[in-house]
This record gives structure tokens, sequence and C-alpha cells, in this order.
């Protein structure tokens, strides 16, 4: 297995075909649908298709760049994450990460955070880095305010913005 980013317990990499059923469990875990609800996926054929067209992307080194995350100690995908760029504005991109419910709590997101915010750093053209966050997620907004991301402002109507309370928008500082 190529592994693209290592840290002290993780491990990041392309996703296989064979993740696909994981994925699509982790996406249907309460906690995710909840901050994420526009990430579920219908069914494991759907989680497949989507896993193709990243592993493509990922082989492309181009955007979407989303990747499996892998605990070390068990070989365990527990969740992924990934940049795409923000339509209209050239070198901007989004950051987005999720941890499965099992192994939220211990620090894991934020050190997947930090780790692909310095790969992407490294490996794209990227002029500012965002994060996006729903209204009342605080532990998401603990992560980006660790790994040195400001807030700057809200976001209201957004497509992906279900509950209409609005987005928390975070910058790399």
């Amino acid at each position: 297995m190529k592994y693209i980013i290592e840290t002290d317990r993780l491990r990041f990499r392309r996703f296989e075909l064979s993740d696909a059923e994981e994925l699509y469990k982790h996406h249907q875990e309460a906690e995710l649908m909840k901050w994420i609800p526009n990430e579920s996926y219908q069914d494991i054929a759907e989680a497949e298709g989507a896993i193709k067209f990243y592993a493509d992307c990922v082989n492309k080194n181009q955007l979407p760049f989303v990747l499996a995350i892998e605990l070390k100690e068990n070989d365990k995908l527990i969740g992924d994450t990934g940049i795409n760029e923000i339509e209209g504005k050239q070198g901007e991109v989004e950051i987005g990460y999720c941890i499965c419910e099992g192994y939220q709590g211990n620090g894991l997101a934020t050190e997947a955070l930090k780790a692909v915010t310095d790969f992407i750093s490294s490996h794209f053209e990227v002029k500012t880095l965002y994060g996006r966050i729903m209204h009342g997620n605080e532990a998401s907004v603990k992560v980006m305010e660790k790994c040195g991301y400001n807030y700057i402002n809200e976001e209201f109507g957004a497509e992906d913005d279900p509950y209409g309370k609005g987005m928390l928008i975070y910058r790399l500082a």
C-alpha cells in the first residue's frame, strides 16, 4: 500500500474499491450525517463510484483530492479528508475531514487536519485554504482553531446547509 502522508498515529492513502462498504457505513453514522448530510451515500454502489472518482483524481494529482484515513495500529479505515477548489476562485480551496464515531474525541481529527494542511501547502498551488463548519459543531471549531485556522465570517443560504442555520467560515492564518 502506498501511503501519501503519515503521522504518529495515522496514514493517508488513495481510496481502493475494497473500502466501499466501510466508507458507506461511516457516512451513514448519525454523528457524521448530522454535520455533513450531503456527504452520505445512498448505497455501496454510490460509494464505489465516489471511490473511483477520488482515486482517479489522486492518481492525476488534481482536485478534488480526497484521501482515506487509516489508523496505523490496526490498518482500519477511520475517516477521510480532502480539498476541493472554490468555484470561480483560482488558488482558493476548501478542506474537509471526518473521523468515524468510534474514533472521535481523542485528537485524531486535529492530527489529520494538521497533516493534510501541511501536505496541501507543499503540493498544490493554493493561495487560501478555508474550512466551513455548520453552526453547532463545536468539536470541529476546536479542531480548526487548534490547526491555525481563524474564524472570518458566516455564510447563509449555502446549498450544503440543510438546517438553514448558516456556516462558520474559517481561513488558515
